[in-house]
């Protein structure tokens, strides 16, 4: 085999290692203005109390457990999120952190698959409200078909062969997601900025310490 031959193996190999790492999921951190929120954020003292996942980076394909409506906020469940609609239409002010996840193209088909399980049968699929209580106990209580927004987003990306976090998805709270040293911070602000900043609108995000 000559040298010019081993050389093109060799391009062709490193080219196909970096095509398994060419895909990324985003991490959705937020804060709105509502009772719920202010009631989280006062008792557990995270920055950000809800948490989503997306499947591109303008955040147009956007889901998790939260309100289905903006007034009830019992009436939860699974939901496509929009940015500039429903609550975080109404809370202008809402505060965000977006992370990114480098994941292989097996491991992005596997969460978009797990996602289109949830979204098949969505009715079926209740808010976890006991989970959420559970955590202020330090417990991680499950139920069949019910979720809150950590847990659906961990149990996900579990599902798509990615474990961030070494305990169950029902243990998962928005704060590990912020302290995870496997995603990367690209933007954090104002949510109502966020596709601006991605068009060049906005030269520098917005900070919050």
């Amino acid at each position: 085999m000559s040298q010019v031959t081993q050389c093109l193996i060799n391009i062709s190999d490193m080219s196909k290692k970096k095509k398994k790492q060419k895909k990324n999921v985003y991490i959705l951190l937020t804060k709105t203005t509502t009772v719920p929120s202010r009631v989280i954020h006062f008792f557990k003292r995270m920055p950000y109390v809800h948490v989503s996942i997306a499947l591109d980076e303008n955040l147009y394909e956007l889901y998790s457990f939260a309100r289905k409506g903006v007034r009830n906020p019992f009436n939860c469940g699974f939901i496509d999120e929009d940015i500039n609609s429903g609550i975080f239409g109404r809370d202008v002010k809402t505060k965000c952190q977006v992370l990114r996840l480098r994941v292989t193209d097996a491991q992005y088909e596997d969460i978009k698959q797990a996602i289109e399980i949830f979204k098949a049968d969505r009715e079926k699929y209740k808010y976890n409200y006991l989970g959420v209580l559970s955590i202020y106990f330090h417990l991680g209580f499950e139920r069949k078909y019910k979720y809150f927004c950590s847990q659906f987003v961990d149990k996900v990306l579990q599902m798509g062969g990615v474990d961030l976090f070494d305990k169950k998805p029902s243990k998962v709270i928005p704060d590990d997601f912020r302290n995870c040293d496997k995603l990367e911070k690209t933007f954090e602000g104002e949510l109502h900025s966020y596709r601006d900043y991605l068009n060049g609108g906005m030269t520098v995000p917005q900070m919050y310490p």
